[in-house]
């Protein structure tokens, strides 16, 4: 699968053993730090308008709680000591022996996050979480599971980051999500990792009849190798997943990122939208989509744009097995048009601020489900983005 400059890992590079942190009541009680790191991810420490709360460092679950009746959070042992029904969705969804990762991830755990909604339950607040790494050559193993019980609804806003003084870290992330009959969930990931951080999340989800599974992926960062295909399963009529990425790769920054949609049953839809910016790194946008009844609805779109060289690869695929499907994609590469720089400097605009205005129009996805506070920080962050690759 990973066939195009695939980029090695050798596990023993990292340490599977990290000191324990203590937990700490309240986050504004975090290392300062720390606490900027997570910020920057979208975790806010005051804990206005929010669900819950989900914070791990290194392997140390330490904070960790549910401020609204119908949602459970905790650190996955606790959970799974807790109800002995959860043994029929851990490891339901990913083989462990899929790769030498999600093995890791089963042989050496560190913790992860149980979230899940109640029957019934629909969230005016989204849940955080957020996966730290402070130890420098840390390999983080997380297995992580996520339950939206029929007619549920929540947004989770997942941050992950490290230390600024790390120098190499390695993230597992197994992630295993069950959206029930009529739930909603809007899951969005901000990652600010580190230049010679390497990830490796792997996440399967089934979604069930009348379900709809939100995505938005946003890394706006460096990282040194990113590799992630989380695939889902439209099992149950009606059901619904979109998919929405924001990627940037500066010199050195190695992503291969990309979705895989299996729709399963009748009138089930699908979308995957990227955009993608290489300002010197490269990026290998996947889409992944495979049609298997008649009447279902799929779009793919991938659009790159290259600033100071890089590579931006763009893989679309498509599968049908039956007549009666209609799936399309869309994939574009290239680089800003100097006709939009002549047009917006005939406007009184200088060159860079020209490029720069294009640029920030093309990171500007809009994204469903944002909260507004979210959105203003997102914002911020682009412009810091456009300003670093100008």
């Amino acid at each position: 699968m990973y066939d195009i400059e695939k980029k090695n890992i050798n596990l023993k590079d990292f340490h599977m053993d990290a000191q324990d942190h203590s937990y700490v009541e309240e986050l504004t009680q975090i290392d300062k730090n720390d606490s900027e790191q997570l910020l920057n991810v979208g975790v806010d420490i005051l804990e206005k308008g929010r669900a819950g709360t989900f914070i791990q460092k290194d392997r140390s679950v330490i904070h960790c709680k549910s401020m609204q009746e119908g949602v459970e959070i905790m650190g996955i042992s606790q959970a799974v000591s807790t109800y002995d029904w959860l043994q029929n969705y851990v490891w339901k969804n990913i083989d462990p022996d899929t790769d030498e990762f999600t093995a890791q991830a089963k042989e050496i755990p560190h913790e992860g996050y149980f979230i899940r909604a109640l029957p019934g339950v629909k969230l005016e607040n989204p849940i955080q979480s957020c996966l730290y790494i402070a130890k420098d050559g840390f390999s983080q193993n997380v297995h992580n599971i996520m339950i939206a019980e029929e007619g549920s609804e929540i947004h989770i806003i997942n941050g992950c980051a490290t230390a600024p003084h790390l120098h190499t870290g390695l993230h597992v992330g197994v992630s295993e999500f069950f959206i029930k009959k009529g739930a909603k969930v809007t899951f969005t990931m901000i990652h600010d990792w580190g230049k010679n951080i390497s990830v490796r999340p792997r996440t399967v989800t089934h979604v069930e009849q009348g379900g709809t599974l939100i995505s938005n992926y946003i890394s706006l960062k460096p990282v040194g190798s990113l590799q992630m295909f989380p695939t889902t399963y439209l099992d149950g009529e009606g059901a619904i997943a979109l998919f929405n990425s924001v990627l940037v790769a500066g010199k050195g920054s190695h992503l291969d990122v990309g979705s895989r949609v299996v729709l399963n049953a009748p009138q089930t839809r699908a979308e995957i939208i990227s955009r993608g910016i290489t300002s010197g790194g490269t990026i290998i946008a996947r889409g992944d989509m495979t049609g298997k009844y008649p009447g279902i609805k799929a779009h793919l779109e991938c659009k790159g744009l290259i600033l100071n060289n890089g590579l931006m690869h763009a893989i679309p695929e498509l599968r049908a097995y039956v007549p009666g499907v209609e799936m399309s994609h869309e994939a574009a590469v290239g680089k800003i048009d100097q006709r939009e720089i002549e047009y917006l400097m005939a406007r009184g605009l200088d060159e860079d601020q020209a490029v720069s205005t294009i640029v920030r129009g093309f990171l500007n996805v809009d994204i469903k489900g944002l909260p507004q506070s979210l959105k203003t920080k997102l914002d911020k962050a682009i412009s810091e983005t456009q300003k670093d690759m100008m």
